[in-house]
């Protein structure tokens, strides 16, 4: 139990150390959006960016672009890349949101996580069926649908992450 109270107390100060470096660089946005939705935009790109670079390094130093022999079956490299990065990205950004974004919520960790999980199978299930209604039926260019359900999820994202993953209880 103490190791546990320590690993928390550590997450906390690293926390209060991000957004305190973060809100920094807040007052040239100040005038165009509240501070934690700063908050969460700055996080969330870090977290892409470290997305980005973690999928990178497992693909060309870890599996070396190679295939994935798992026994049973084989994943090639770069499914293989997703599905080990995809826990890791999905930890991490859960945290940033918990410590650094939504550090006020007075929802329990595992109810948070639980609740972060559905919201993130929300954003896939938005991306998804955002890609095919701008693609395939409203013959909008890839790319720029992408772009579109980007910001669409996450705008989405912040406020159900915001009403319902890390909401204060009205206690």
């Amino acid at each position: 139990m103490k190791f546990k109270k320590e690993i928390e107390n550590i997450l906390e100060a690293t926390g209060t150390w991000i957004r305190d470096f973060i809100d920094l660089f807040y007052p040239v946005c100040k005038r165009y959006m509240p501070l934690q939705f700063f908050r969460y935009g700055v996080t969330g790109v870090a977290n892409l960016f470290f997305d980005w670079g973690l999928y990178f390094f497992i693909y060309n130093f870890i599996l070396r672009q190679q295939m994935l022999h798992l026994g049973v079956f084989t994943l090639s490299s770069h499914i293989a890349s997703f599905a080990i990065k995809f826990p890791i990205v999905l930890l991490s950004g859960f945290l940033l949101q918990k410590y650094v974004t939504f550090s006020e919520s007075d929802i329990r960790g595992h109810r948070q996580l639980l609740r972060y999980l559905i919201v993130y199978g929300v954003n896939i299930l938005i991306n998804y069926f955002g890609l095919k209604l701008f693609v395939d039926v409203m013959h909008v260019f890839p790319s720029i649908s992408n772009m579109i359900v980007s910001v669409i999820t996450v705008l989405v994202s912040y406020f159900l992450q915001k009403s319902y993953t890390f909401k204060i209880s009205n206690s």
